[in-house]
């Protein structure tokens, strides 16, 4: 995998991700083991950790009958997985053969599901009403440039007493050299508006190859996260950061109950993950 920075305008750098995330939809479909949902009770890993942390900050600890909208839902595993625990449920995402795909997990599933292709920085303009609960989770605003605007999607989606929850890759991990036999730095943690260009044919699961490797990110510090969400009027209600990971981010990652952690005598030097928990007032 090649790294370089760019200058490059967004809409250009989102029609290059979108023609990538297209191309990562029929090998993912394979790879995250859908039939998996054919029972009624299966709820995605991301969803039973993510909701561990959310339920307490919830009207009756739960998502029963709260509008939930789910921002970047992909092919909609985890969507198909709040719908479940009791969310009605929306899926947005910038992608329209993952939309397809999550409307065809969402009937075989038997859930109700509403499926809104958009880019998550316009959210609020296209989404039809206003939520309970929005989501994301998981390998999301790196892709995005402007932290700002997404906040400012968030609140408007919100209803008033609404709840905001992410849970992604700790900025501080994304830093690392992902192929060093070490911890090492290598990435930028603070960014500077500059597209990180990156090469790759492969994706992050499953086989196969992508006819279009090339994909833009942003770094974005912790301080940027925290900093835009507050700036839009959330209220923080709770921060917490992880030392495990859904997906295999380095080689040396080993596998462990919830995901992937760096080797034992490391797991106390780096994290991997934050959460964030806010409301608008």
């Amino acid at each position: 995998m090649n790294e370089t920075n760019a200058e490059i305008g967004w809409e250009e750098a989102r029609a290059t991700n979108r023609e990538n995330w297209e191309d990562r939809v029929p090998l993912h479909e394979v790879a995250y083991g859908l039939d998996a949902y054919d029972d009624p009770a299966h709820l995605s890993d991301v969803v039973r950790t993510d909701l561990a942390a959310l339920a307490p900050f919830l009207p009756s600890e739960s998502l029963a009958g709260l509008d939930l909208c789910h921002l970047q839902c992909h092919i909609g595993t985890d969507t198909v997985s709040l719908a479940r625990a009791g969310a009605i449920v929306t899926g947005v995402d910038f992608s329209p053969s993952a939309l397809h795909a999550a409307s065809k997990l969402a009937e075989r599933a038997g859930v109700d599901a509403t499926w809104v292709e958009t880019d998550v920085l316009d959210a609020r303009r296209v989404v039809t009403g206003d939520f309970d609960v929005v989501y994301t989770s998981i390998g999301t605003i790196t892709w995005l440039d402007d932290l700002d605007r997404w906040a400012a999607q968030i609140v408007a989606l919100l209803r008033p007493g609404g709840t905001f929850f992410i849970r992604d890759g700790h900025p501080q991990l994304y830093a690392l050299d992902e192929d060093s036999p070490t911890l090492t730095l290598r990435y930028p943690y603070f960014g500077d508006g500059t597209a990180q260009q990156w090469d790759d044919e492969y994706t992050y699961v499953g086989d196969g190859t992508l006819a279009h490797p090339r994909t833009y990110e942003w770094p974005h510090p912790l301080s940027e996260i925290l900093g835009s969400l507050l700036r839009a009027g959330l209220r923080l209600l709770h921060f917490d950061e992880g030392k495990t990971l859904p997906w295999r981010f380095s080689q040396r990652m080993i596998e462990v109950p919830g995901g992937f952690a760096w080797p034992e005598a490391e797991q106390n030097l780096v994290p991997c993950t934050y959460t964030i928990i806010a409301r608008r007032d």
